[in-house]
């Protein structure tokens, strides 16, 4: 891509039913952007919903031709979302970031001073405190950042979301990688690149819901991430199968110990062979089901389906490339 006739940022915002938040986004975003280059675009990557969204980005396209669109055939969810947004940005440095202001735009003129004077490729804003989420979307990240990062391939910046700077140069790699799941935290630290974290306080969320499942949600986007960035899931079953066969050996001796010498008084067999078909059993599906999951994950690799279908779009011309 040229980078001399490309906007220095492109601010890429997953949007879906937001029709509350949007302009009260918008208000906050621009002046900030105004503060470092009239030389931006933002982008809304729309999941289609049931509310006036879509509308009020149109009109405020109208109004400033930076503003642009892209809207999906169907909703492919706000993964899938960043990265169309991340395919189609033009910015010499691309910032995702949601649109309910829990990270702030603020950080926007921070984040570009870091990158343009500093040097660094990457740069994450890292959460120091979570305000407006419960105790259980925070026990579930706290354990699922500290899981991934013990077994990962790569390291993951703990409390950080999709919320950073990347660099032109990280762009053209992310995008260029083939895989079907756009686990965006996981993928920036596998292309590397020079990164500084930049601690902030995260806000409450200012109008509406969000749209993730507040129990589910946090550990489905955490379970892609052990998935795709590690194979210790299969290791730890061998190695658990493994030790579930010692100890079997060791309590069966143990139990012929027990009859023979009148340790213990129980039905021969019945009792011993009841709790280890269930435990054993149990085990087996666990091992069954960590399995499927990675078998899954090469079922929609290899099938190579678009992660995205761009159906509308507004500000880039006729033709979308």
């Amino acid at each position: 891509m040229d980078t001399t006739t490309s906007p220095l940022l492109s601010i890429v915002v997953p949007v879906y039913n937001e029709e509350k938040t949007l302009p009260l986004f918008l208000q906050t975003i621009r002046p900030v952007l105004e503060n470092i280059t009239e030389d931006y675009e933002i982008i809304f990557a729309l999941d289609p919903g049931t509310d006036r969204t879509e509308d009020i980005i149109a009109a405020a396209h109208e109004a400033d031709a930076r503003i642009k669109l892209l809207r999906f055939s169907r909703r492919f969810g706000q993964p899938a979302s960043t990265w169309a947004g991340l395919h189609y940005a033009a910015g010499q440095a691309v910032i995702p970031i949601d649109c309910d202001l829990q990270d702030p735009p603020e950080l926007i003129p921070e984040m570009v001073r870091i990158w343009r004077e500093e040097g660094y490729k990457v740069v994450i804003p890292q959460r120091i405190s979570r305000k407006g989420e419960n105790i259980s979307k925070r026990f579930v990240a706290y354990i699922g950042y500290w899981f991934i990062n013990k077994i990962a391939s790569v390291n993951i910046p703990r409390n950080s979301g999709d919320f950073r700077l990347l660099d032109r140069v990280v762009v053209d790699a992310l995008v260029d990688l083939k895989e079907s799941h756009c686990f965006l935290r996981g993928l920036t630290s596998l292309v590397g690149y020079k990164t500084r974290l930049l601690p902030f306080h995260r806000k409450t969320r200012v109008v509406g819901e969000t749209k993730y499942n507040r129990f589910t949600g946090g550990l489905r986007y955490g379970f892609n991430g052990i998935i795709a960035f590690s194979d210790f899931l299969l290791n730890a079953i061998s190695i658990f199968g493994l030790f579930m066969s010692a100890f079997s050996v060791v309590l069966a001796m143990w139990l012929i110990g027990a009859k023979l010498f009148g340790w213990w008084d129980f039905a021969t067999g019945v009792a011993t062979l009841g709790v280890l078909m269930l435990f054993i059993s149990g085990m087996q599906f666990l091992a069954i089901g960590v399995m499927g999951a990675y078998i899954a994950r090469i079922y929609d690799e290899v099938k190579l389906r678009p992660k995205f279908i761009v159906e509308r779009w507004l500000g880039f011309g006729p033709v979308l490339g």
